[in-house]
């Protein structure tokens, strides 16, 4: 049984996929520290489980549930058991490299299922039921301005990019607010498990250093707190000033 904590619907309940680990663990453990209940959304059960540990340990709400982001009934079931949804955090998705003669059709098209067409779906369910002042927060990347080696992964998160401005403007009426975050490279144990290039990342870096979960979790509960009422239809580049440099692969 996935462990919770016990309800208290005064509270309001952000969404967060991809919350098993990594960037969306960070989201998930500093919206709970701003009085958010939360809810795990992620494929993987062990993940789920450690970060609602995590979240009850330092005396917060949170409970999991395990879906396929690109099932839309599962989704719907996701957007269904949210009581008093205020946020919705879009951070599941996926990376791989291609070199672009390697590339395929059916390399695009899983991509964009995930990465893009999961997350329409799933602010398309959530916009039905959000309320006036309601937050959808999505994780594009700096990648979207240009990288070499994953032109498929730069074009959906391009996608990303273009599709929370047009929300934006779809959800205005409803007084839904809609902003992107595209973080640069980021030390998520995907990438500390990486022995090669990580001198070469850390000296594209103005500072010298890489960031860190957390500080995509910061500029997340910017966007989701009362400070960003009037901000809506941005895209926030979180990655040290590495873009400020150029736009070449990282």
């Amino acid at each position: 049984m996935t462990p919770h904590s016990p309800s208290n619907s005064s509270l309001s309940s952000a969404i967060i996929t991809g919350s098993g680990g990594g960037i969306g663990r960070a989201i998930a453990l500093r919206l709970a520290k701003e009085g958010y209940a939360i809810i795990v959304a992620d494929r993987a059960e062990e993940g789920a489980r450690e970060t609602v540990r995590q979240i009850i340990a330092e005396g917060h709400q949170a409970r999991a549930v395990v879906l396929d982001i690109t099932n839309p009934q599962q989704t719907q079931a996701l957007i269904d058991g949210a009581e008093n949804l205020k946020v919705l955090v879009n951070n599941a998705g996926i990376f791989n490299t291609r070199d672009f003669d390697r590339l395929t059709a059916d390399d695009f098209r899983q991509m964009y299922e995930i990465n893009l067409v999961a997350m329409f779906t799933l602010c398309q369910q959530a916009a039905r039921i959000l309320p006036e002042g309601g937050r959808i927060i999505n994780l594009a990347s700096r990648a979207a301005f240009g990288a070499r080696h994953y032109a498929h992964y730069v074009a959906s998160k391009a996608g990303v990019a273009g599709f929370t401005k047009a929300l934006c403007l779809e959800l205005a009426a409803k007084q839904i607010i809609v902003n992107a975050i595209a973080p640069g490279v980021i030390m998520t144990d995907m990438l500390k498990e990486r022995s090669d290039g990580m001198e070469e990342l850390r000296a594209q870096q103005p500072s010298g250093k890489l960031g860190e979960p957390e500080h995509i979790a910061h500029a997340a509960a910017f966007f989701a707190s009362p400070l960003a009422e009037f901000v809506s239809g941005q895209v926030l580049i979180v990655d040290g000033g590495r873009s400020v440099g150029g736009t070449a692969a990282f």
